[in-house]
């Protein structure tokens, strides 16, 4: 079987992965969820992009072949920026990255974003209240709300020239949350990469589109391997 690690986004629990996983497991490829610190599991730690990249380096194999979405794409580009040869392919998937100026109030609008997909899975929804005892974004953790300040403030410093490493970028024309504008900007400024738009796909193609989705992951990944 074909390894796949995928570092997934902002979200606090992988659950609305299985349907994708489990149809790339029919195909033949073995998929790896790497469990984001601070997302996942209850932590008080402020997290910095460095702090992220060092555990995507310490979780990932030399030569591997690696799926960022959303912030899991962050992560990854700042660890490819570092070590252009840690991956041997890197999949960037609506993947955050583009710095684009915002103030403390658009940090909370994003973070409304990026979860409200999650919001209408019932089990994600019961986690969240779980978590946060609100159904608000903006009442998350102060140490949530600091780390992902951390990770847009981080966008300024993000050198896409750096990342040599053969990158593919899948994007959903219905993404609102990293806008489609996001994926040309990242293609024009990444020296080795192609570009795919979807036309139905939302931020969470996953959520909305998980049979295409994984159809898509499986022809990239058995191109890419002959």
């Amino acid at each position: 079987m074909i390894d796949l690690y995928i570092i997934h986004g902002w979200t606090y629990t992988v659950e609305p992965w299985k349907n994708t996983l489990a149809i790339l497991k029919d195909n033949g490829i073995n998929v790896k969820m790497l469990h984001v610190p601070g997302l996942t599991e209850r932590s008080n730690k402020v997290y910095t992009i460095d702090d992220y990249t060092r555990w995507a380096d310490e979780n990932i194999p030399d030569g591997a072949i690696a799926l960022g979405h959303s912030n899991g794409g962050r992560i990854l580009l700042n660890l490819c920026s570092e070590e252009p040869n840690k991956l041997k392919y890197l999949i960037l998937l609506d993947s955050a990255g583009v710095y684009e100026p915002s103030v403390r109030k658009k940090v909370v609008e994003r973070v409304a974003k990026i979860g409200s997909p999650l919001k209408k899975v019932p089990v994600i929804n019961k986690a969240f209240h779980k978590i946060t005892g609100s159904t608000d974004y903006s009442r998350a953790p102060e140490n949530m709300k600091k780390t992902l300040t951390n990770m847009l403030e981080s966008d300024k410093d993000l050198d896409f020239s750096k990342v040599s490493t053969k990158t593919f970028i899948l994007w959903g024309k219905k993404d609102t949350t990293t806008p489609p504008r996001q994926a040309t900007l990242m293609y024009e400024k990444l020296p080795n990469a192609e570009l795919k738009f979807y036309a139905n796909w939302t931020h969470a193609p996953y959520i909305s589109n998980p049979e295409e989705l994984a159809r898509a992951l499986t022809t990239l990944i058995q191109r890419i391997k002959k």
